[in-house]
């Protein structure tokens, strides 16, 4: 069965970190692409950053460019995502994509995770 499963989202004070995961099974990420996106109360889902499958080539938006950190180990068959200095605008439920190419946009993207809640407040 394919599936894609986020994990490491929580309540955390404004300034603060957390690591997202984002575990395959049922398929190799190696071959994929994976996006991070992001989606608020009443407001369209949006990408957060991506990273490529040949030279994991990243991407961010300038939202959290300097603040946030893509990587993936493909020995452990998972995708991270490091963010740090964390705003109360970066609320929002966090989702993982895996697809061909790198896109910051949802559309192109084959597998989706179920999504984990990050919350920044104090």
């Amino acid at each position: 069965q394919v599936q894609l499963v986020e994990s490491g989202g929580g309540l955390v004070q404004p300034g603060g970190s957390l690591r997202l995961s984002c575990a395959a099974s049922g398929f190799t990420l190696d071959y994929y692409a994976i996006g991070w996106f992001r989606q608020a109360p009443g407001k369209e889902r949006e990408g957060v950053s991506c990273i490529s499958s040949s030279d994991a080539s990243t991407y961010y938006a300038d939202s959290v460019k300097g603040r946030f950190t893509i990587s993936r180990d493909n020995a452990k068959n998972t995708v991270y995502l490091q963010m740090n200095s964390l705003k109360s605008e970066d609320t929002a439920v966090y989702y993982c994509a895996a697809g061909p190419i790198p896109l910051q946009r949802p559309l192109g993207y084959n597998y989706w995770g179920q999504g984990t809640q990050v919350t920044v407040s104090s």
